[in-house]
């Protein structure tokens, strides 16, 4: 199989060419794209032409499913090409086996997307099969689709409902009775927003793609349902055998950007410091059981970055896997992501289950694409709709320490869901 790569003559933006592609893609028969917005392989935004994604239960197969990679000759640095757009959720690996509405994963094969790349400018990148003629027709037909003016498509939502911030109070005091216990240093205590939906999820997206700036946004749709992704965290990157995680654990409002200088509140708080240290070690010691020894470090730690409706600690954990292991073997060894979970890890996946009254679904999940040509990149499917029929949902939730306040944790909750609530009007 051989890549190619052709440049387009267009200046349009992400949300608009997931517009016109998705009425591009109903009127032709075709499934529907699929989209990574923000800092995805380098690039400003990967659209998938059509992506048929097919659901999964069995989490050793969805594990293994994108480690199935053809060989690819000629890459162009820099290219994706396709590869393996897809989702894991939470459910996957929940120990009380409960599942949302959607399937526990979903994948699907791509061979045409559309890059832009950092310098504003749409390539358009195929997997072409040996002895198969370059799609030179396809490129000319997607550079004439884009030049039109996108169908006016909306949509419509409830406001969300919420459970009585008491049970949430409940929840995180319990938390910090078992902290205080000894069995465990932290945990993710989250609560379920839902509301009923109406309309075009790409639309929905591509406004939020507009006005939120989320660094990780993804979006996926099929039958069985579309998801959402505003995400400002990076799960995993693996570019050959580099990989790389950057956990988020602490937060603090932010309204505008005059508000900056409150963000160095975050370095000072002995809480929030706590929780991003403790997960970054979490961290270390997954990447650890995968990467060979010594390569793993830390060449981030504590950085204060803006994401929507708040400003965040992130860290940066680093690594080179060892031999013999792929991606089926670093997922098993790191999902769920350790920021969403907790220390220690299995522990905390049980306490949750104990603590929280329903699936969390693909929240606190994955999503993304593990290309042959330039690796795996997921995010942690936090700040993320869920769709399903005439349904939405969004989980919201924090780290738990043993110094946490119930209602300081219940605020962080709506300070996070607040920009996605404005976004459905």
């Amino acid at each position: 199989m051989r890549l190619m790569c052709r440049k387009l003559r267009t200046d349009v933006g992400p949300e608009r060419a997931l517009a016109i592609l998705g009425a591009r893609a109903g009127k032709l028969g075709l499934a529907p794209p699929a989209a990574l917005c923000g800092e995805w392989f380098s690039s400003r935004a990967v659209i998938a032409l059509n992506a048929s994604l097919t659901p999964v239960r069995d989490v050793a197969e969805a594990f293994s499913i994108p480690t199935r990679m053809p060989d690819v000759r000629d890459a162009v640095p820099g290219a994706v090409g396709g590869g393996w757009f897809g989702y894991l959720s939470y459910d996957l690996t929940d120990p009380s086996g409960r599942s949302g509405a959607l399937p526990p994963a979903a994948w699907g094969w791509v061979d045409r997307v559309l890059r832009l790349d950092t310098d504003g400018t749409w390539w358009f990148e195929a997997l072409v099969p040996d002895g198969d003629p370059d799609p030179i027709d396809e490129v000319s037909a997607v550079e004439s689709a884009l030049a039109q003016l996108p169908e006016a498509t909306t949509w419509r939502s409830s406001p969300l409902s919420r459970p009585l911030p008491s049970e949430h109070y409940d929840a995180v005091k319990a938390c910090v009775h078992a902290i205080e216990a000894g069995e465990l240093f932290q945990a993710n205590i989250c609560a379920r927003f839902g509301g009923r939906f109406t309309g075009d999820p790409i639309a929905l997206f591509a406004e939020g793609v507009r006005r939120l700036g989320a660094r990780r946004a993804a979006f996926l749709t099929g039958d069985w349902g579309s998801v959402v992704s505003f995400s400002p965290e990076l799960f995993l990157a693996r570019h050959g055998r580099s990989v790389r995680s950057t956990p988020i654990k602490g937060t603090l409002p932010r309204r505008d950007a005059a508000d900056e200088h409150l963000a160095r509140r975050l370095r000072e708080s002995t809480k929030d410091v706590a929780e991003n240290v403790m997960i970054t070690d979490l961290v270390r010691n997954d990447l650890g059981r995968v990467c060979a020894t010594g390569s793993v470090r830390v060449p981030e730690l504590l950085a204060v970055r803006p994401a929507p409706g708040v400003w965040h600690l992130e860290s940066t954990v680093e690594g080179s896997l060892a031999e013999g292991i792929d991606d089926a073997a670093l997922l098993a060894a790191t999902f769920p992501p350790g920021s969403v979970t907790g220390a220690p890890k299995i522990r905390a996946l049980d306490l949750i289950a104990e603590l929280e009254p329903t699936a969390r679904g693909v929240y606190t999940g994955a999503i993304g694409l593990a290309s042959p040509i330039a690796g795996l990149e997921l995010n942690v499917a936090i700040r993320t709709f869920e769709i399903h029929e005439d349904t939405i949902a969004l989980g919201v939730g924090g780290g738990i320490t043993a110094d946490s306040d119930s209602d300081a944790e219940w605020q962080e909750c709506l300070h996070k869901s607040a920009p996605l609530e404005r976004l459905l009007g």
